[in-house]
């Protein structure tokens, strides 16, 4: 198998367990509270990112004042609060739907990206944002009835997976103020420390101990905290180092493709047209998103979003840096 083929299967790998983040957190919701449930994961997560660290031999940031803010403000938007929210989400909203709400994640960053920044957008991004509404249009406002039953859970449930998606795409904006960017590994470790630091008080107010937790929402946590936030992100930069930017960015647009799948074959929910029709939009949006990247440079596109959501959402390499070197892990720069 040559490496190009490679890097497609390990990308394509990598956006199949970001779908199934979706399912994981429709599990954890059955039976854990969103606060200790993320403080689980982190703390299942942080003991193999510092392992790998060890193990590359990658040095502990030492960040000023600025930074190490910027830091915190993602790990309280990009970590705890997408995990949270996410899974208040799934336990009133179908995980099909949220599959296509979360695929919006590169359109709703390149719209955070040009509000905040003041950019003009151009035609392939407005196309892309404007399918991306589309998408979830088709499935918050889709007509009641048998197979598309709409209640005012499920829209409550829709709206907190887009606010999740909102706050990953702060969480993007953010890295891009960074003085010192950092190596993914190292942001990567960074997150899942910090989200576990924020994340802890508010798990023990929740007292979940005080109730029987089921056996698969713990196995739901395990799975998030080992799947896809660690071999997600080894998959991740370890396609993307085999691929051009333009080719990795064309997986993303699996995420809400397995999601549905995922849904429909472990959680046995009906996918019916409104969630096939919202994920053909989330799709084509990824589409010209990807191609506005291309046409403007330093524009936001859906490989570097994932690069910089992956674990927590997870790293962030632009830039040169001995670290990635050391860790043999690409730069952003270089993986997408």
């Amino acid at each position: 198998m040559s490496e190009r083929s490679k890097g497609m299967w390990l990308c394509a790998l990598a956006m199949v367990t970001v779908g199934s983040t979706v399912v994981a957190s429709k599990l954890i919701a059955s039976g854990l509270p969103p606060f200790t449930a993320t403080a689980l994961r982190f703390g299942l997560a942080l003991p193999v990112f510092a392992a790998l660290m060890w193990f590359m031999r990658a040095r502990w940031p030492r960040p000023d004042r600025h930074d190490a803010v910027l830091l915190l403000c993602q790990a309280a938007a990009g970590s705890v609060g997408y995990t949270v929210l996410l899974i208040l989400g799934v336990r009133w909203a179908p995980a099909a739907d949220a599959g296509v709400v979360t695929g919006t994640l590169p359109a709703m960053a390149a719209l955070v990206a040009v509000l905040a920044l003041r950019e003009r957008p151009g035609r392939y991004l407005i196309g892309g944002i404007v399918l991306a509404s589309l998408g979830v249009l088709a499935i918050t406002l889709r007509p009641g009835g048998e197979g598309g039953e709409r209640t005012p859970t499920a829209l409550l449930g829709n709206l907190l997976v887009l606010g999740a998606v909102a706050l990953e795409s702060l969480f993007i904006l953010l890295n891009k103020r960074l003085r010192v960017p950092l190596a993914p590994l190292v942001q990567s470790t960074a997150m899942v420390a910090l989200g576990l630091l924020l994340s802890v008080v508010p798990a023990l107010l929740e007292r979940a101990w005080r109730q029987p937790v089921p056996a698969e929402a713990l196995a739901g946590v395990a799975y998030y905290a080992l799947v896809p936030t660690v071999a997600g992100f080894l998959l991740w930069y370890a396609g993307a180092a085999r691929l051009r930017g333009a080719e990795a960015a064309l997986f993303t647009a699996l995420m809400p493709v397995s999601a549905l799948v995922l849904a429909a074959w472990w959680l046995g929910e009906a996918v019916g047209w409104p969630q096939i029709a919202g994920a053909a939009c989330v799709l084509g949006a990824v589409g010209l998103v990807s191609l506005d990247g291309r046409r403007r440079e330093g524009a936001v596109k859906p490989a570097d979003v994932y690069s910089q959501s992956f674990a927590c959402r997870k790293a962030h390499g632009e830039g040169s840096s001995s670290a990635h070197r050391k860790s043999n892990i690409p730069e952003q720069g270089n993986s997408t």
